[in-house]
């Protein structure tokens, strides 16, 4: 089958959607489907090109996999208007390349919001080239913008949520990553028969439990008794990083019992965070690792932090809980009762209500205190990992549901 991956985010990106997409093409080109990679120059989470890179026009081979670059504007900063332009441009940058797509003729269309901007091209290319079309939907763009306050315009929500309404219904299928995520597409007017659960995995190959080993911690100067609870991942609005500082202030008082936090990754809102952290000797941060550097680093956490923003509770499954239930760590999490992530947290560890600095506080001194939860919260983790998001598992599954989606015909 001929795929055509059309998407802003692809390997060599590490974290986020990109790493996802990336392992997905490899896996498809290693299942014997012929597969090309419509996307931008790696930028995430640093908002920057990566090293090696240009932000231009050009093609390269990433694991077999053809893939085709197009250049991006990547804003200084995540005001609403300057992040519009973003995702615009690679919507726009990308229409070179569709004649050499339609010269290939794909059998298939997938296509990963965000960026939705993309989509009417998609669904054109898709058309004139006699392909089905997929929407993969990462992340409920507008609705995250207008939550979060990057967006407001009461009009522009009403016409950009039809116009969405509209794109959504033009694909012969939509998936997204996690159950109440589907839900949401119900209530956005999506036909039940499209809708397909598609989670991001968890490498349990990979990553997974290392009790015993310490050379991380050693050479990071921690002694075997410190309890370190981990954030990694991307920093920007949606996690809600400003809880974790307010968090190590406290722990000022709290010295008896050696906890120690260690942030690590980029993002757009790194160095606001840093600069508030400054004096808390409590904090260590660590720059974006890479990938043969994961599992070492996961099994450095005792507990593992994933605080987020309450708006953003349902309209994102954070991509990073996977590899951490994989790690076999419990998780400290905030999310509203109810929630998808509130759901499965529980089963692994803690969660508490989002801003609630209190409560975070004292289900971490808790659990740092009570080795015996953290080691029973730890089997359940990567219980469900293995049970629920065993990488193999849920790709045997989506090629199956390519196939249906070609026999049905729609």
């Amino acid at each position: 089958m001929k795929i055509l991956i059309y998407g802003l985010n692809f390997s060599p990106e590490l974290t986020g959607i990109g790493k996802y997409t990336g392992e997905l093409a490899s896996q498809l080109k290693h299942r014997g489907h012929d597969v090309r990679v419509l996307t931008a120059p790696p930028y995430y989470p640093q908002w920057s090109i990566l090293p090696h890179y240009k932000n231009a026009w050009y093609s390269e081979e990433v694991d077999g996999v053809m893939v085709y670059r197009c250049p991006i504007y990547i804003p200084g900063n995540e005001s609403g208007f300057l992040r519009m332009l973003h995702l615009l441009s690679f919507a726009c940058s990308s229409i070179p390349y569709y004649a050499k797509i339609l010269f290939w003729r794909p059998n298939l269309v997938w296509v990963v919001e965000p960026t939705l901007a993309i989509g009417p091209g998609a669904v054109l290319l898709a058309r004139l080239s006699g392909a089905k079309t997929w929407l993969h939907i990462q992340d409920f763009e507008l609705d995250v913008a207008f939550q979060l306050g990057l967006l407001r315009n009461k009009w522009l929500k009403r016409f950009a949520l039809k116009i969405e309404q509209l794109i959504l219904n033009r694909f012969g299928k939509v998936s997204t990553i996690s159950k109440k995520m589907c839900e949401k597409l119900v209530e956005k007017g999506v036909s039940i028969n499209k809708i397909n659960y598609f989670p991001n995995w968890a490498d349990t190959v990979n990553i997974f439990p290392e009790p015993n080993k310490h050379s991380l911690r050693t050479s990071l100067g921690f002694n075997n008794d410190d309890i370190i609870a981990l954030y990694s991942g991307n920093m920007g609005q949606k996690q809600g990083l400003n809880l974790i500082i307010d968090v190590a202030r406290r722990l000022q008082d709290v010295n008896g019992h050696s906890i120690k936090l260690v942030l690590c990754g980029e993002g757009a809102m790194k160095n606001e965070i840093k600069a508030a952290s400054v004096g808390l000797e409590c904090i260590t941060w660590l720059p974006l690792q890479p990938v043969e550097r994961l599992n070492d680093l996961l099994n450095l956490a005792d507990i593992h932090l994933l605080p987020q923003k309450a708006d953003a509770a349902d309209l994102v499954m954070p991509s990073k809980l996977t590899n951490m239930l994989a790690s076999g760590k419990p998780v400290i999490a905030t999310a509203h009762e109810g929630t998808e992530l509130y759901s499965i947290v529980k089963q692994c560890g803690r969660v508490t209500e989002p801003g609630n600095v209190e409560s975070f506080l004292s289900a971490l001194v808790e659990l740092a205190n009570d080795p015996l939860s953290r080691m029973n919260y730890g089997l359940n983790a990567r219980e469900y990992a293995i049970t629920h998001l065993s990488k193999y598992q849920i790709l045997d599954k989506f090629e199956m549901e390519l196939q249906t989606l070609f026999l049905n015909g729609s």
